[in-house]
């Protein structure tokens, strides 16, 4: 991923400091912003107000922060929803429908998901401020804080 990001830069990568591994490993700072994509969705929730408070605590104040991930409503039968939508989207996009729908299950079942309201609130706990959706697309959300 850092391989790719030096590319997506080109020629302002010198402008830019990529750091391979942990939050709790990762320089002090202070840096002028940050981004988390397609990450949280993985990391247990204790870890990720952990990770996030570290990712705040490395940043200048008032600088931006993005994240995006797997984020939709967990009350039951909107969760069993969102996931049916999800293997639909998959089916629909030529997927094999049994990998699809095993593809959604084992999303439901593994993955330490949470709701749009409870990503914002883990946020505005870490520290940040200004917490604002900027991207909803099927079953990702994507929010920009500041620090």
């Amino acid at each position: 991923m850092l391989d790719l990001a030096a590319t997506a830069l080109g020629p302002l990568a010198a402008r830019a400091q990529l750091h391979l591994g942990y939050t709790d490993t990762a320089p002090v700072g202070p840096f002028d912003a940050a981004t988390c994509l397609l990450t949280m969705h993985f990391v247990p929730v204790e870890e990720r107000r952990s990770t996030l408070k570290e990712i705040h605590r490395r940043l200048k104040p008032g600088a931006p922060f993005v994240m995006a991930h797997l984020s939709f409503p967990q009350a039951e039968e909107e969760r069993a929803l969102w996931l049916s939508r999800y293997a639909a989207f998959a089916i629909a996009s030529g997927v094999d429908p049994e990998n699809a729908r095993k593809a959604a299950s084992t999303i439901g079942s593994t993955l330490p998901l949470l709701g749009p309201e409870q990503e914002e609130e883990l946020l505005r706990e870490a520290g940040f401020t200004n917490v604002r959706l900027f991207y909803a697309g099927m079953a990702f959300r994507g929010w920009v804080a500041q620090a």
